[in-house]
Parts: C-alpha cells; structure tokens; sequence
C-alpha cells in the first residue's frame, strides 16, 4: 500500500510510523528495564556503558530484520511463520501471547508499585487503576490514536524524569567515556548485554509496532525506506532511556562501594537508585517514571499478545477491543490473586527468552523466501549477518532460560 504524503494521506503515513515507533519503544520501558540496568550498573559500573552501546546497535538489528521482512511480507509475524511451515504460526502466536500475558501481569505490579511510591496507593487500588486506565484506552471511541497518544506522551514524561534525575546524579562522564569501548572484564558483560537486548527487543515487544503498521494498511517494499525510520526512532527512545537510567545508577555508584552495594541488595534497585541521587524527591520521581513505564507496556503487550492470537479465530480480530480489555483484567486479577510479581517475571523472562531465537529464526527464514516477501525482495546482506549473530546470542539465552520455565508450573 502506498500511502502519498500529501493531504490526510501524508498525516495517516505520519501517525502510523510515529505511533508504531513510540508504541515499541513504549513497550520496551517497562518496571523490569529499570531495574535491569540498575542492577547490572552497580555490578559492572563504569563497563556497562559498553554493554548499554552494544544492546542499542543490536536492538536496531533486531526490530530492522523484523519489520523489514513484515513489511515487504505485509503480514503479521505468525501468519508468515505458518506459510513457512504450517501449524508454526499458531505455536508462536500461544507461546508470545503466553510470554505477554506474564509481563503484562508484572507491568500491573510496577505501575502499582508506581503509585504506591508516588502517593502512597495501597497496592490493590493501584493495580485497579492501572488496569482500568489501560483498559479505558482501548474501549475508547478512536482506540488506535489514544494508543498512540498514550505511548508518546507517557515515553516522552520517563524521558524527561530520567533526564532530570541524572543530571541530579552527577555521574563521572570520563569514566563512563574511558570505558565505553574498553570495558573492564569483557567476557562476563556478555550476560548482562543478552540480557538487556532480550528486555528491548524479545518477546512481542519487537512485533508490535510492526503489526501496528499492518494494522493501519502501512506496509509494500516502496515504504520500506520509511519503515527504517521508524526503526530508528524507536530504537532512539528505547536506547535514550537505557542510558540515562545507566547514568542515574552510575552517577549513585560512583561515589563508592557502599553505594554500590546498597544498590545491588536493595528489594527495588531502580528506586534506591533514585533515591540516593535525588533523596525524597528522586523517589517521588521515581514512582512517577514506574507508573508510566507499567502503564505503556500493560498497552503494549497486551495489545501486541492480542494481534498474534487474531490467527487462531476470526472472532478474535472482531472483537479485538474486548479481548484485549479482558487480558488486561485477566492480568489485574492474576496479580491481586498472586500478590508478588518477582516469580512470574522470572517466568516471563524465561519465555521470552525461548521466543526471540524462535521468531528471529523465522524471519532469517522468510527474508530469502520469495513467497512470502515477493519475488523483487532483497534482504540486505548487512542485516543477514547481523541477524545471524541476533540469533546466535539469542539462542544461547534460550537455552539458559529453560531452567527457568519450571517458575510458571511451580509459582
């Protein structure tokens, strides 16, 4: 579909590429990406500065091959992995929706402990805010721009939060430059940076703005040069945020081992981090930035989950509003039931280890099928390379994972 750039045409091209960039990068910002780097700042310091450089050129590998195979395909991930073998799509269509589901039911748990640090919200009204905001959303009369206003407005006010509370946080700039391409201990940032690429880029969170721009009618290989950029952009806000959380935690650890530690100990790293960078304040702020990252990936897996299963029934793509609301309710209820989210995010972790090596298997695949991207389709040789790496990495964390699937059978 070529939509021109002029009149309504132009604004429609405009809103699908933002909104499919901020609705990724929104999906990526979620309770667990802050705790990650903070976590693995206080363990590496200065280093992971490396590792933060490494996972923002990866994340852009990955989403590059992904949407650029869909969009020459110009349909959804799991309906080009069953023409590619018929009954795969419907697996990975369960096993993301599964993965999602996890997340989803963790992010209610970070934006309600959002509030909770914000106003002190009891946590069981703080998950029925979360849900029922999320779910107003996508019950709206225009659901797909207050998706996107929603994103872009949430993304834009973590941004601005983490900017604050970094400059807050003074972090030593010579050192974080001194180690960016001369890392200490090289051979053990591997794990920390598989690890990080799996939060921006494993699971659903890569298909959902590329299933967003299917669902708009955004797709042919004469609007791939567009599509790339909407890449980058969302690549742009997943990395800028990776950053200044590294530089929030940096700033805080640099003033010692003590700090450091109290970091690497403390129940919710993210927020001893802010803490210590900004006091009373930094907190507040740092229940402000947690809500808002719960609030954009509850709209982003639940969303992303949805379109793979619209697959398995035409009832599902009919009445996508109401699925989507009752997986996100189902989400609420199972945290409510559950109480603790550090279980089944060990599980999430775990499943969405398995699907990144699984579905970047599948796009390697389709990107030199002419059947499914067409017969003038050329998959860049730079992204088959870079690709075959992605799934090489990706891989050798599924099977790290595994051990962690028996979580979901045993919470």
């Amino acid at each position: 579909m070529n939509l021109r750039k002029t009149g309504s045409a132009g604004q429609t091209e405009k809103s699908a590429l933002v909104g499919a960039a901020f609705l990724t990068g929104a999906s990526s910002i979620g309770p667990g990406f802050l705790v990650q780097t903070s976590l693995f700042t206080a363990q590496f310091g200065a280093s992971m500065g490396a590792v933060v450089l490494c996972t923002i050129l990866l994340d852009i590998a990955v989403k590059s091959n992904v949407w650029r195979v869909i969009g020459a395909a110009g349909i959804r991930g799991q309906d080009i992995a069953n023409r590619l073998l018929p009954g795969l799509g419907h697996a990975v269509a369960v096993l993301v929706a599964l993965g999602g589901l996890l997340f989803s039911v963790g992010n209610v748990g970070g934006a309600a402990l959002g509030l909770n640090a914000l106003a002190g919200l009891p946590l069981w009204a703080g998950y029925l805010v979360s849900s029922l905001l999320a779910i107003l959303i996508f019950l709206s009369k225009n659901a797909r721009a207050g998706i996107d206003a929603a994103s872009k407005i949430l993304s834009i006010l973590v941004l601005a939060v983490l900017l604050v509370v970094a400059f807050l946080a003074k972090p030593p700039m010579g050192r974080v430059a001194e180690k960016l391409f001369l890392p200490d201990r090289p051979a053990e940032l591997l794990f920390p940076m598989i690890t990080l690429l799996g939060g921006a880029s494993g699971g659903y969170i890569s298909y959902s703005g590329a299933h967003r721009l299917i669902d708009s009618g955004f797709f042919g290989q004469e609007n791939l040069g567009r599509i790339q950029k909407s890449v980058l952009l969302s690549s742009a806000i997943t990395g800028l945020s990776r950053i200044l959380i590294f530089l929030v935690a940096f700033g805080v650890c640099s003033g010692g081992g003590a700090a450091a530690a109290a970091i690497s100990g403390a129940e919710n790293p993210a927020g001893e981090a802010f803490r210590r960078a900004a006091g009373e304040f930094g907190y507040r702020m740092f229940g402000v930035a947690l809500f808002s990252a719960g609030i954009t990936t509850i709209i982003g897996s639940s969303y992303t989950s949805v379109s793979f299963l619209k697959t398995l029934h035409p009832v599902i793509e009919e009445q996508e509003k109401w699925f989507i609301s009752g997986f996100i309710a189902l989400s609420a209820a199972m945290m409510a039931l559950l109480g603790n989210a550090s279980s089944l995010l060990v599980a999430a972790g775990s499943v969405n280890g398995l699907i990144l090596p699984v579905t970047m298997g599948v796009i390697f695949a389709a990107s030199h099928s002419r059947r499914i991207v067409g017969e003038t389709y050329r998959h860049p040789p730079a992204l088959t390379a870079a690709g075959i790496l992605v799934l090489l990495l990706t891989g050798y964390v599924g099977i790290r994972a595994l051990p962690g699937l028996a979580a979901i059978f045993t919470y």
